[in-house]
């Protein structure tokens, strides 16, 4: 448990506050009712905080570029990243929000700086809106900040009763936005920024972003939603439009009044220089030409609502004439020897970097290259399904159809590769593709980095860890020993296939000896061996 923040300590909130996000995105989503029922904002937060956390992993990513960075820097950090990718209201919001945080955190990460950052970011994230509506973010915010003054001494209790209380508030929004109460939910928003105080508790008290991370005191407000888009009500603007201004402070207070009467929900954050500028208008050149009388605009973002609503509210592509375009596959992997199995099988690659998942904006870049209007996603990686989805989201609204199959490993990866055929409808080939990657069971070797307690009981560093499914199943001393436990397993259940892919550096008679074993214990089931190179895995294991 922490009694200080530190720069590392804000790299993990960044972290768990993105897988948090990632895992109640569609929920998120699915909440979305003011002010615009638009379905996105469990996207947009996802994509905000996504932002902050590539910002702050750059400050780590050289140590030889010069000394670690403190937590002046990685606050900041956080801040200026949230500023930068910060979409739509609630994502504007929430970066105003990081950026108070971070102006108090620069002084210092004990206790009371911690109270008084929280009183600062929801101060801040009031004055960023025009006119602030309760039963928003902005009430979660403010009475977190106001449970947190009266909270214990130490930083953990500080976090822990924010949360509580922003989730407390949660539950009440409904009672103070009628919207919210008309439709059985709470605020998006506010929902949001739950699961971003969780993750401050969290990273307080100690927990690590390694394997799933659980919702701290889940929310529920809605039992069964789904996200719909719906184009603005009568009266509503019908253009959201979002951009960052390079513009003097002095040009803001002008910029506001010029906006404020073209429109509504006009959120505008940042400072020294640096502005991200979002509102609802019917004239969206108006609205950019606002910009350019108070500064530079720039990365302009105009989203016409009923547009947006008629792209996502379109299940079926348009008879005859989307299955007739290019599609392609896209496989996210690591290790040469892998890509090259998936381009032999007709899929586009995208070379995953083992220590840094590629992030959302990666994802939908290597989709738009593929200049296919139909795309089926691999991503190989259970960890990636909420960049995936978030990526998908963006990329729908740019009128292409893709279905993400989230694959969780290279070997599932592969089954749906072996089945792929273009030639079928869309929707035919991913149902095959899809089961193809669900009657294959994975599994693979991994070696401890320390002490920790797994499934299989607690294992010592240097021990090998046979994972099957994603949960460790059998700890042992060395590969084969392991491997050959690990096949008995999986094949008990069953199979007619064994897949074994090497990884880099691992010694290529490990197979042959594996092969030997499945050969003498299960002569009927088959077996193929490649070398994949990827890392740090020594052996990815599949079973069909």
């Amino acid at each position: 448990m922490l009694h200080t923040l530190d720069a590392p300590a804000v790299r993990t909130w960044c972290q768990l506050a993105l897988r948090a996000l990632g895992q109640a995105r569609e929920e998120i989503d699915a909440l979305n009712v003011y002010p615009v029922p638009d379905g996105d904002t469990g996207t947009n937060l996802y994509l905000t905080v996504e932002s902050a956390a590539a910002e702050v992993e750059s400050r780590f990513a050289d140590p030889a570029a010069g000394p670690a960075p403190g937590l002046a820097d990685a606050a900041r950090a956080m801040a200026r990243g949230a500023l930068v990718g910060a979409r739509g209201n609630s994502g504007v919001i929430l970066a105003q929000w990081l950026r108070g945080t971070a102006e108090t955190l620069a002084e210092g990460g004990g206790a009371e700086q911690l109270r008084a950052a929280l009183q600062r970011a929801a101060d801040s994230a009031y004055q960023a809106v025009a006119e602030p509506v309760e039963g928003t973010l902005l009430t979660v915010a403010r009475v977190a900040a106001r449970e947190a003054v009266r909270a214990g001494d130490g930083l953990a209790q500080v976090a822990d009763t924010a949360y509580r209380a922003a989730r407390d508030a949660l539950r009440h929004t409904p009672e103070q936005l009628a919207v919210l109460a008309e439709n059985g939910v709470v605020d998006a928003g506010g929902r949001g920024l739950v699961a971003v105080l969780g993750a401050l508790a969290d990273a307080v008290a100690g927990q690590q972003p390694m394997g799933p991370v659980a919702l701290r005191g889940d929310v529920r407000a809605v039992e069964s939603c789904e996200a719909h888009v719906r184009p603005p009500g009568p009266g509503h603007p019908a253009f959201e439009v979002i951009y960052l201004l390079d513009a003097p402070d002095e040009a803001l207070p002008a910029l506001r009044e010029r906006l404020g009467g073209l429109g509504d929900s006009l959120v505008i954050g940042g400072g020294d220089g640096l502005w991200n500028v979002h509102v609802h208008v019917d004239d969206a050149g108006a609205a950019v030409e606002a910009g350019v009388g108070a500064g530079r605009p720039h990365q302009i973002r105009i989203t016409h609502f009923a547009e947006a609503a008629a792209r996502a509210g379109s299940t079926a592509a348009e008879p005859g004439e989307r299955e007739e375009r290019a599609r392609a596959v896209l496989s996210v992997v690591s290790g040469e020897g892998l890509a090259e199995l998936c381009e032999q099988a007709g899929a586009l690659v995208l070379h995953a970097d083992p220590d840094r998942p590629p992030a959302s904006a990666e994802l939908a870049a290597a989709v738009r290259r593929s200049a296919a209007r139909e795309v089926v996603l691999l991503l190989n990686d259970p960890e990636l399904r909420a960049a995936a989805g978030a990526a998908a989201d963006q990329l729908r609204e740019e009128g292409v159809r893709i279905a993400v199959l989230p694959t969780r490993s290279p070997v599932q990866g592969l089954a749906a590769l072996a089945v792929h055929e273009g030639g079928r409808r869309f929707d035919e080939d991913v149902v095959a593709m899809t089961s193809a990657a669900g009657a294959t069971r994975y599994a693979e070797l991994a070696v401890a980095e320390g002490e920790s307690w797994t499934m299989a009981g607690v294992c010592q560093a240097g021990d090998v860890l046979g994972l099957i499914d994603g949960d460790v199943a059998v700890i042992g001393r060395g590969l084969e020993e392991v491997g050959a436990s690990v096949l008995d397993r999986m094949l008990g259940a069953g199979g007619e296939l064994v897949t074994l892919i090497l990884g880099g550096g691992t010694d290529a008679t490990l197979a042959d000896r594996l092969v030997a074993h499945v050969r003498h214990r299960r002569p009927e089931v088959d077996a193929v061996v490649f070398h994949g190179g990827q890392e740090p895995a020594p052996l990815l294991i599949g079973v069909e």
